[in-house]
């Protein structure tokens, strides 16, 4: 039962490959669930074990370890607000709380970061352990713990883990939570104490899932088996500065000074571009290390999505208004970080108020946290907001090794690896032992997997060298797995009272590297952190570079005074929409060359100049409406093409006049949108899908598909090509805004060789150009879209396509159907789309079910924080039959926001439920 704890698909599960190995343990759920089936019909077992493991959130409770008494004030939403007098009681409190919502979200949480989930799960995620274990996270918890966080920092973690072990004490499993009680009649699984170091770990997991751009340095590699360096810098073109605005717009850094400087004038740099093959690797050797790299995306691709999203097009908003463009006259900042859907959300919205705020009991925050984890991570307290976006900042890199089995080369010598052993337990099978081993640059990922290992030994490398014995390893070097201090600064965030304070905060801010946007009363910002690595000249991190080559490795780190900041900038806002921090060629630094293009944070940046210029004053209800702005850029671009073609059939013309009057907009109940968007894929499939080399695709699966009868009734349409055992593919392009860029630059070149394609299977000609290739897409889109909504066009919306599935984080994507349903929500039918504003991602080449989501939504009104509005995408509690289990979830849908109450004298008008914690 693969854990969806952070990324869950929202479409389907997510691909395991490991199924034989869990198919035993499923058919003892099965014969067991069937007999809960009877006692659930019979309201028994509902009653009895369902409501066994909700939480006391009202009257009074006794809890050791408080020095004093503890208020929890739920709202109408569940959401609680802890008073405390003590900031270790507040931080008691809040785990307390957690576990009470969340337990068996937070267990699943650790033993992922642990990478020990098959002593939960069984054998199917030995595999995924192995690879965890590979990357160390635990293990860089346990240091970051041991030797960098502060005491103060230690005292609140200890704080936490009192309260959660409070929560715990004296329960039976089935107490906790249904999956518990399922677990529980398939083996003898019990949660162990809560840890500090639990807590930390997660942090990891995030760190993960915004990595930055290891798919594309793989993506890039295996290309070069088949494209020319021009061919590759058409599916990666430049950043569009000149069309986009990048965040930093004012200042340049400082060949003088060597610090980033606001009032500095922009002088060039020069960057160069990437390289075209894979660095210093003998031409006969490239056949053996992209398989490879192959089978390292295929490893990557089997994890839990949990463990990270592995697509482009993934990202977050947040801006923030200057007091003097606002209606209130104080800044406005606005935020929704998109992930991949879970049940319930990776967020949990929460207040910690220290009844009087002193330098003994400083806190009074409240915002979005994560379970499992105290303070805040993204809100505001009693003076300063703050929101966070991915900067796309690229640290981590892939270095080939050359391997034998005496270890690795290094500098013209063999250096022995560093290696450890790892044992892992398996619930009902036997107890497994593995051997990790490190290099300089990181740990050697390719031995997780035996496949890998062995094309490693098959792979080339230069005749007669010593080196023969094991070929190419792959081995990762990333900035998390070194310790860091970013615990240290959610806490220094949670009591920054200014601008300094902040900027002194986003210092201890390591990993992952982020866009940290800030407000106070009068004042708003912007600050890049992280702990970013320099590489050496000639390597820009675009693709895997020799281990074996000193001159490979970085060489050092920015500066914290070196990276780009904005205070007060003139023009009144700022936005970032994980676009580029600055313009490349102003800045000495290679920060990435994977920049997201711009599409929304360009969208986002011309609504609010557009309010501006218009005279207009920016309210919290003009910010909701731009989070949930579902205008589509390319189609802004493509449908004034599409209506100059002549499809050649009354049908298909019968779907292009729906673009005739469409506005571009994409609301749930919009046919054209629903018709755009199937064309926009099937022109993904038809201009790239068959080009890209074969590693790039997913094999087993018959998601490209074509009608058997293009021309014939509805009915016809509906049959498709069966994969018949052999092999069918998925091409790879999955929508995101590089594929808006690639794209535009296109259209500009109608004879290009990517817009020809060869005969289809059902007998439909080839397209030699733009216009030819547009027609085929215009075409089968009619036909998809007949096939999934009805040949009667009234019918159609782009909701019916556009679902949003909510799935249990581990039983939900694997367990039995009956369990399944007693976990999942769903489906939703939504607008948005593809890098959106209001972005409700979709990937081209699977589908139009919604797979990632704007994780939360939330406006912070600085004039008044009680007028400030926020929105989880499902609810607080984690227990399926709470009435806040996803209870958030349609309001979200609908794009709205419920108030946000922070002051002592608002939560208590909110309040619906009052819990006291007594020593």
């Amino acid at each position: 039962m693969p854990p969806n704890t952070t990324a869950s698909s929202g479409q389907q599960p997510g691909k395991s490959g490991r199924k034989k190995g869990r198919k035993a343990r499923l058919l003892v759920l099965l014969v067991v669930l069937a007999l809960i089936g009877g006692l659930v019909y019979g309201g028994f077992w509902t009653v009895s074990t369902v409501r066994a493991s909700f939480p006391q959130t009202s009257g009074s409770l006794t809890l050791k370890g408080l020095s004093g008494p503890v208020e929890v004030r739920r709202d109408g939403q569940g959401v609680p607000h802890v008073y405390a007098d003590s900031e270790e009681d507040l931080f008691m409190a809040q785990g307390f709380v957690q576990a009470q919502d969340r337990f068996y979200e937070m267990d699943v949480r650790r033993h992922l970061t642990a990478g020990r989930l098959s002593e939960m799960f069984g054998e199917s995620q030995v595999p995924t352990d192995e690879f965890l274990r590979t990357l160390g996270w635990r293990r860089v918890a346990q240091q970051e713990y041991d030797k960098k966080l502060s005491a103060s920092t230690k005292k609140y973690l200890q704080a936490y883990t009192k309260g959660v072990n409070a929560y715990l004490e004296g329960k039976e499993a089935d107490e906790l939570s249904l999956e518990y009680a399922a677990l529980a009649l398939t083996g003898d699984y019990r949660p162990e104490p809560w840890t500090p170091v639990d807590s930390v770990a997660w942090l990891k997991a995030m760190a993960w899932d915004l990595r930055g751009n290891m798919q594309d340095e793989i993506d890039r590699s295996l290309m070069t088996s088949r494209l020319d360096a021009g061919q590759i810098a058409d599916l990666y073109p430049g950043y569009p500065f000149a069309r986009n605005k990048p965040i930093v717009q004012e200042g340049a850094y400082s060949e003088a000074t060597g610090t980033w400087d606001q009032k500095a004038t922009p002088a060039p740099q020069g960057t160069d571009g990437a390289a075209a093959g894979l660095p210093g690797v003998p031409a006969g050797d490239a056949e053996g290390l992209q398989s490879q790299l192959a089978g390292l995306y295929g490893v990557l691709d089997d994890l839990p999505t949990a463990v990270g999203v592995n697509g482009n097009g993934i990202g977050s908003n947040s801006w923030v208004i200057a007091g003097s463009h606002t209606v209130s006259g104080a800044p406005l900042l606005a935020n929704d970080p998109h992930l991949s859907p879970a049940l319930p959300s990776v967020w949990y919205q929460m207040g910690l108020h220290c009844r009087t705020v002193s330098d003994t009991c400083r806190y009074d925050v409240s915002g979005y946290t994560f379970s499992g984890m105290p303070g805040v991570i993204i809100g505001h307290n009693q003076t300063i907001a703050w929101g966070f976006t991915n900067s796309g900042v690229d640290v981590v890199d892939l270095y080939l090794q050359k391997v034998t089995p005496e270890g690795y080369q290094y500098g013209g010598k063999t250096v022995p690896f560093t290696t450890r052993k790892e044992t892992i337990k398996v619930a009902g099978g036997e107890t497994k032992e593995i051997v990790v081993r490190e290099t300089n640059n990181g740990p050697l990922l390719s031995d997780r997997n035996g496949e890998l290992v062995q094309v490693g030994k098959k792979a080339g490398v230069d005749a007669g060298a010593p080196d023969r014995g094991d070929g190419y390893g792959v081995s990762l070097r990333w900035t998390a797995l070194d310790p860091g201090s970013t615990m240290d600064a959610v806490f220094a965030m949670n009591t920054a009272q200014n601008w300094q304070e902040f900027r002194a905060a986003a210092e201890l801010f390591e990993v992952p590297s982020q866009n940290l946007v800030y407000a106070d009363r009068k004042n708003i910002g912007y600050q890049l952190p992280g702990r970013i690595p320099v590489r050496a000249e000639g390597h820009d991190g675009s693709l895997p570079a020799p281990g074996w080559d000193p001159d490979s490795r970085w060489t050092g780190w920015i500066d914290q005074d070196e990276l780009p900041y904005e205070y007060n900038p003139k023009r009144g806002y700022i936005v970032t929409a994980n676009q580029a921090v600055v313009d490349e060629k102003e800045y000495p630094y290679l920060l990435t060359g994977d920049w997201s293009y711009g599409a929304r944070s360009q969208r986002i940046n011309d609504l609010v100049k557009a309010k501006i210029e218009g005279g207009g004053k920016i309210s919290t209800e003009d910010m909701r409406e731009m989070q949930t702005d579902s205008s589509s850029e390319i189609a802004k671009l493509l449908v004034p093409e599409l209506l100059k073609i002549d499809p050649k059939d009354e049908d298909v013309r019968e779907a292009q006049d729906l673009l005739e009057h469409w506005d571009r907009t994409q609301t749930p109940d919009s046919a054209a949108a629903a018709y755009f968007n199937a064309v926009w894929r099937n022109l993904l499939k038809l201009a790239f899908g068959n080009k890209l080399p074969k590693e790039l695709r997913v094999e087993g699966q018959c998601l490209w598909v074509e009608p058997v009868n293009t021309t014939g009734p509805a009915e016809e349409a509906d049959k498709v090509r069966e994969c018949g055992g052999r092999s069918a593919t998925q091409a790879q392009p999955d929508g995101g805004d590089r594929w808006f860029e690639v794209v535009r630059k296109l259209m500009k070149e109608p004879d290009s060789e990517w817009w020809t394609t060869g005969e289809t299977a059902s007998g439909r000609p080839a397209a030699t150009n733009r216009d030819e290739l547009l027609r085929r897409a215009m075409i089968d889109a009619r036909w998809e879209l007949t096939a999934k909504l009805g040949k009667n066009m009234d019918t159609w919306s782009w909701g019916r396509l556009h679902t949003l599935y909510l799935k249990n984080q581990t039983m939900g994507t694997a367990g039995p159907g009956l369990l399944q349903h007693m976990l999942n929500r769903g489906p939703w039918e939504l607008g948005g789309g593809e890098s959106t504003v209001n972005a409700t991602g979709w990937n081209a080449a699977g589908g139009y079910g919604v797979v990632w989501v704007p994780s939360m939504r939330m406006v912070v009104n600085l004039d008044d924080l009680d007028k400030s509005r926020w929105i989880n995408l499902t609810g607080a509690s984690g227990h399926a039959y709470s009435s806040h289990y996803v209870d958030q979830t349609d309001a979200w849908a609908k794009g709205e926001l419920y108030e946000w109450p922070f002051s002592a004298a608002a939560v208590k008008r909110a309040t619906e439920e009052t819990l006291t914690l007594n020593p």
